[in-house]
């Protein structure tokens, strides 16, 4: 009875574990970096701590803000949730990722991205459209990036399944291929410009001239804000969690395998720790680029990935 259920219970478990895991993650970058600094740090669960405050404070809408401006924040908390419903986290026997795949899944983030760039775009507010022209012009850049990236590794694995590359990728002997080498390097700077870290973008910076995301964001507040905020915070859990399905996928439990659930959670904790450490290594060693320069920062991503697929029929 219980394993026939079981996929229902694990879909149910990766939702709160993304829903959970997006501030832990990000709570977790900032306490590196002051501790990297030698400040003081907030703890681990300040970012839920901010989320739950804007959720009691009070919304303020502009005069003229549109039902997009006030549909925006659950369109785009809606799209981030259900991306994560569907990308492999702790087990690849997902009842929601074999209706989709990765193109699937980045039509969800763009959908995200549109209703922002729109609600920035809604009130009329100089930042607001100066924010999503920068936003526009780097999903351009980076979204056929990442298509060319992950299109390599399902060449691997022969499909765009994720649950399906996932299985194949751990099921066959491990070979260090060139063309994943590739991959792995494009995604890498891809993510950075997707989840707005530095040096692409400063996520705790007001800086007028320097914000891209935040940019769009200035009008909102209360619920509004912290849908978006959390949204934001998911975002960057399940970029890490999509590198690490796609390139470091050994210990995700497979398909009718619940024995190997708990080494999956304890794997991804582990992986996750990993990736915020190297997150603050760049963060604190580079400063943040021109905007000007974006384009050839994801160029230099595209580049690599249009290698790695290269590489694979040459190759392999």
């Amino acid at each position: 009875m219980i394993r026939q259920y079981y996929p229902i219970l694990i879909e149910s478990l990766q939702v709160v574990l993304v829903l959970l895991g997006g501030p832990l993650l990000v709570g977790w970058v900032r306490m590196l970096k002051c501790w990297t600094q030698g400040r003081r740090s907030a703890g681990l669960l300040q970012p839920m701590r901010d989320v739950t405050k804007l959720f009691v404070k009070e919304t303020v809408l502009a005069e003229n803000a549109s039902w997009i401006f006030r549909s925006a924040p659950y369109v785009v908390f809606g799209a981030t949730l259900m991306a994560g419903a569907i990308i492999p986290v702790v087990s690849a026997d997902l009842p929601l990722a074999a209706t989709a795949d990765i193109i699937a899944l980045v039509s969800i983030f763009a959908l995200a991205r549109f209703f922002t760039a729109l609600a920035g775009l809604d009130t009329g507010t100089a930042f607001g459209g100066m924010g999503t022209s920068r936003e526009m012009m780097v999903s351009s850049l980076a979204e056929p990036a990442v298509l060319m990236s992950v299109f390599t590794v399902s060449l691997v694995s022969h499909s765009t399944s994720l649950s399906f590359m996932v299985h194949e990728l751990t099921t066959v002997q491990f070979i260090l291929r060139p063309s994943l080498a590739f991959a792995l390097l494009a995604f890498i700077l891809i993510a950075i410009a997707e989840t707005g870290r530095i040096p692409v973008d400063n996520p705790s910076t007001h800086l007028e001239l320097t914000m891209i995301h935040e940019a769009m964001l200035l009008e909102y507040s209360g619920r509004h804000l912290a849908l978006i905020e959390w949204a934001s915070m998911m975002k960057l859990f399940l970029f890490a969690s999509l590198g690490i399905a796609l390139f470091l996928p050994w210990g995700i439990a497979g398909i009718d395998d619940p024995a190997m659930l708990p080494i999956a959670l304890v794997a991804i904790v582990i992986k996750l720790g990993l990736i915020g450490v190297f997150i603050v290594l760049v963060e604190t060693g580079l400063a943040k680029m021109r905007i000007f320069r974006v384009a050839e920062f994801l160029g230099m991503a595209f580049l690599l990935a249009s290698l790695g697929m290269l590489s694979y029929f040459i190759l392999e």
